[in-house]
C-alpha cells in the first residue's frame, strides 16, 4: 500500500531498542463498524484521503502504514498507581502503532491504541475497550481541546462487535478500538521501570532520545549531570502548565498515576475524568478515589509529587541539590499558568489579567458563589471579551450580591485580548457548551439503548462552534 503523499512516516521509537518494548500482534475483531474519524486531523497529518476502507484497514485491522513501524510495539513501563509503586504495568490494552512527523512543525507524533488486544502485560485482562469508554474519551478530548488544553487527539473509534463483561458497568457492553494521536508515549513511569531495574544505561538511552525527539529546548548531547536537570526542569515547566489548563478548564483527570503523565506534558488517556459543574476544590472523578488524593484542587500536589519521582530515576546522574532546585519551579511555572490560562478563557488582556490576579481571586470567589448556584462554565461564558463582552450587562445582573460582583465589575474595564470574538454567535445564546456527567450519560444511552449516534454529534458540533468563538 502507498503511503498518502503528505503522510510523513517515522519509526523514531525503534531507535531505542528492545529493553523499552515489545512486538505484539493486532486483536482480530469480528466487526469493524467506523464510528469516528477525525478529519481535521487526519488533514493535519496528511492522512485525510484514505477511503472509509483503507481508514479501517490502518486502524482497525492494523495493516502498518508504510514507512512506519513494520508491527505494532507495546511500550514497557512501571509506575506508582495512588502512589503506590507497581513493576507489573506496561500497555496492557495499547500499542505503539504508527509514528510520524507533523507538516507543520516537524514534532514527532504518535498514533497509539487502546483496546487492541492482549500483551505481556494485560495481567490476567482481555486488553479490550468497552465503547462506552471509546465514547467517553472522544468527549474528553474534543472538549479539552476547544478550552485550550494540551491534549491527546482521539483520532479513529472503530465498534468490534464484541460482547465485554466489566464489573463497573452493566455487561455484556459493546466493545471498540480507539486509535490516539499523540505527542510521544514517554511517561514518567518509562523512567521509573528502568531505574527500578538500576539500568543507568536505559535511563540515559531514553533521556537522549526524550529531549532529541519531544524537547528541544534541552540538549541531547550534553553531559548526564546537566541533561538530567534540564530535562526535569522542562518536565516540570510542561506538567505545571497542564495542571494549570486543566485547572482552568474545570477539569478533573482521575488517574494521575506516573504512567498517565506525558513527559512532554500533554495530557492523555482518559478514564474516570469529570467536568466540574461548580466551583469545588474536593470535586474528584473516579469513585474509588477514597481519600481525594486526586481532588480537583489537588491535581497540582499530584502532578508535582509524580514529576519528584522522575527526578528520582536521576538521582544516580546529577546532584541532590540540583534536581531539588528544577522540582522548585512547580509553583511559579504553574502560577503563571494559571494566569495565562485564565487570562484566555476570559478573552481579556494579559496585562489586565495580572493586574486583577486572577489566580488568586477568581476561584475563591467562585467557590464562595456556588452557594447561589454559580455554575462554573458559566462565569467564563458570562464575563468573556472584558469590557467588550456581549453578555457584560447580563454578567453584572447575574453576579450581583455574590462573592463574584466585584470581580466581575473589574472584568468589565478589561481590554479584550487581541483576536477575541466577543460577539460571536457562541456568546449570544443563553448558556455555554459543557460536558457535565449528566450530559455524557445521556449521549451515551442514546447509543446504548437506540444505536442513536445523534446526541454524540450534536455535542461534537457545540464543541466545534465553542472552539471556534474561542478560536483555538
Amino acid at each position: 500500500m502507498r503511503a498518502p503523499s503528505r503522510f510523513n512516516a517515522s519509526t523514531a521509537h525503534l531507535d531505542l531498542g528492545a529493553r523499552f518494548f515489545q512486538p505484539v500482534p493486532a486483536a482480530r475483531f469480528p466487526r469493524h463498524d467506523l464510528r469516528f474519524r477525525n478529519q481535521r486531523w487526519a488533514q493535519h497529518v496528511g492522512l485525510d484521503d484514505l477511503s472509509d476502507a483503507a481508514w479501517t484497514d490502518h486502524f482497525a485491522k492494523f495493516i502498518a502504514l508504510p514507512d512506519s513501524l513494520p508491527e505494532p510495539i507495546a511500550l514497557a513501563y512501571h509506575g506508582h498507581q495512588f502512589r503506590h509503586y507497581n513493576p507489573d504495568l506496561g500497555d496492557g490494552r495499547g500499542f505503539l502503532f504508527a509514528q510520524l512527523r507533523a507538516p507543520d512543525d516537524g514534532r514527532l507524533l504518535d498514533l497509539g491504541t487502546k483496546g487492541s488486544g492482549r500483551t505481556p502485560w494485560s495481567r490476567g485482562g482481555d486488553g479490550k475497550l468497552t465503547l462506552k469508554g471509546a465514547v467517553r474519551e472522544i468527549l474528553a478530548t474534543e472538549m479539552l481541546e476547544a478550552l485550550g488544553v494540551d491534549t491527546s487527539k482521539t483520532f479513529s473509534v472503530v465498534e468490534t462487535g464484541e460482547a465485554l463483561t466489566r464489573g463497573d458497568e452493566p455487561s455484556p457492553t459493546r466493545s471498540a478500538v480507539l486509535v490516539r494521536l499523540s505527542h510521544g508515549h514517554v511517561r514518567i513511569g518509562s523512567f521509573q521501570r528502568h531505574a527500578y531495574h538500576k539500568d543507568l544505561d536505559a535511563i540515559e538511552t531514553l533521556a537522549r532520545h526524550t529531549a532529541k525527539h519531544y524537547l528541544p529546548d534541552v540538549d541531547a548531547d550534553a553531559p548526564m549531570a546537566e541533561l538530567a536537570v534540564a530535562l526535569v526542569a522542562q518536565v516540570v515547566r510542561n506538567t505545571a502548565t497542564t495542571a494549570a489548563d486543566w485547572t482552568a478548564a474545570g477539569f478533573v483527570h482521575g488517574v494521575l498515576n506516573t504512567d498517565n503523565i506525558n513527559i512532554t506534558g500533554e495530557s492523555f488517556d482518559y478514564g474516570p475524568w469529570r467536568f466540574m459543574d461548580q466551583m469545588d476544590p474536593n470535586f474528584t472523578a473516579a469513585y474509588f478515589d477514597d481519600l481525594g488524593l486526586y481532588a480537583f484542587g489537588r491535581q497540582p500536589e499530584a502532578v508535582l509529587w509524580n514529576v519528584s519521582r522522575l527526578a528520582e530515576c536521576f538521582a544516580p546522574f546529577a546532584a541532590e541539590q540540583d534536581l531539588s532546585n528544577a522540582l522548585s519551579g512547580f509553583d511559579e511555572a504553574f502560577n503563571g499558568a494559571l494566569n495565562t490560562a485564565l487570562t484566555r478563557r476570559l478573552g481579556i488582556s494579559g496585562q489586565d489579567g495580572k493586574r486583577l490576579e486572577l489566580g488568586h481571586r477568581l476561584f475563591p470567589a467562585m467557590a464562595k458563589a456556588a452557594v447561589n448556584g454559580v455554575k462554573f462554565e458559566q462565569v467564563f461564558f458570562d464575563c468573556y471579551g472584558g469590557h467588550a463582552s456581549a453578555r457584560k450587562g447580563i454578567a453584572q445582573k447575574t453576579y450581583a450580591d455574590t462573592a463574584l460582583e466585584n470581580l466581575v465589575r473589574d472584568l468589565a474595564t478589561c481590554a479584550p485580548a487581541d483576536g477575541v470574538t466577543p460577539d460571536h454567535a457562541y456568546f449570544q445564546s443563553g448558556r455555554p457548551c459543557t460536558m457535565l456527567i449528566d450530559e455524557v450519560e445521556h449521549i451515551w444511552d442514546a447509543i446504548a439503548q437506540n444505536d442513536d449516534w445523534s446526541q454524540l454529534e450534536e455535542k461534537l458540533k457545540s464543541i466545534k462552534n465553542m472552539r471556534g468563538a474561542y478560536e483555538l
